[in-house]
């Protein structure tokens, strides 16, 4: 089943990232769908990798850009976030 965030909005996989790059990586995804105007993106961590959902958890927590965040209920993997634009 295709989920509307994966297959119609903008998705960052995180997939093979490392802690070292992660902090660009989501910062600027963050950044460049503010400037595009897009309301909502996800970003793909996997369901198994808690260090790096805890990390994109905290990033996320203290970015003025974003208003919400939330794991995808039908995608545990992915977390969907609310941009302010």
């Amino acid at each position: 089943m295709n989920n509307i965030y994966t297959s119609k909005s903008p998705h960052l996989d995180l997939h093979g990232e490392t802690l070292a790059t992660l902090d660009y990586l989501v910062l600027s995804f963050i950044k460049d769908n503010v400037k595009m105007g897009n309301k909502y993106i996800a970003i793909i961590h996997g369901w198994n990798s808690t260090i790096l959902k805890k990390r994109v958890y905290e990033l996320l927590k203290t970015n003025k850009n974003v208003l919400s965040y939330y794991i995808d209920i039908h995608n545990i993997g992915q977390t969907i976030v609310e941009l302010d634009v």
